[in-house]
């Protein structure tokens, strides 16, 4: 079966700064992946290639099958790449509900009028916003503005989900709802893509991991195993004798 997503030797240089090197690696349909490293090991950065917020310098991802690197942010959201970001990304002026109505209406699955509320209403109920579909989002809480870029995202009906630390800051009864939610999300059949410092959720919900470091491949394979690989290990917690 072809792949969801491959990324083919990717390769991102910003001057003299290899942040991406040369990395490799396959999404099957329907997996939950984990790309997981410490600060500053590239994930990001990989993420923004294959949502085409940035361009690879060289290499290539394909979608199902279809090279997309290169292509303008906005055609590759069309095609089915839809994400959350790290800091979170929403139209300020705009309410919850336009802004999921948003999704919907510039991604994959493209909707309009009454058919792209209705499906932003009954997101915005799934993250547990019902009660605020019409409260600007420039006065919710950083949570809740989270909850509004995620329902976005599926507003699209993405073929490939992509996740950016989106249970960063979350309360321990708020993790629980999220890992909840996105467990969900897995059983749907989603492809998912999630960058994630929670060990608890890569853990609990991923199939499999793919570990970066310095903008390098280090790692990939199954959760309990890569997690225990002493290269791994080291890149988070470095040597004894670097002290």
């Amino acid at each position: 079966m072809t792949p969801a997503l491959s990324v083919r030797a990717a390769r991102k240089t910003f001057g003299g700064l290899v942040a991406v090197n040369d990395v490799s690696f396959d999404v099957r349909q329907g997996e939950l992946l984990g790309l997981i490293g410490p600060n500053g090991s590239g994930k990001t950065t990989m993420l923004n290639l294959i949502s085409g917020a940035l361009k690879p310098t060289s290499g290539a991802i394909l979608l199902e099958g279809e090279t997309i690197s290169g292509l303008a942010a906005h055609h590759i959201a069309r095609k089915g790449i839809a994400r959350t970001f790290q800091l979170v990304k929403i139209l300020p002026s705009l309410d919850a509900a336009q802004n999921v109505t948003a999704g919907a209406v510039f991604g994959h699955r493209r909707l309009w009028g009454d058919d792209a509320r209705a499906l932003a209403h009954t997101l915005l109920d799934r993250v547990g916003l019902a009660d605020r579909a019409h409260m600007p989002v420039s006065s919710m809480t950083y949570i809740d503005q989270k909850r509004v870029e995620l329902a976005r995202a599926l507003a699209s009906d993405p073929r490939v989900l992509l996740l950016d630390e989106w249970l960063a800051g979350l309360n321990p009864s708020e993790l629980k709802i999220g890992i909840s939610l996105i467990d969900e999300l897995r059983h749907e059949g989603r492809t998912i893509i999630m960058v994630e410092h929670v060990m608890d959720a890569i853990r609990t919900l991923c199939d499999r991991c793919v570990v970066m470091s310095s903008g390098v491949r280090i790692a990939e394979g199954g959760v309990a195993e890569t997690l225990s690989d002493p290269e791994v290990v080291r890149a988070y917690l470095g040597d004894d004798d670097d002290a």
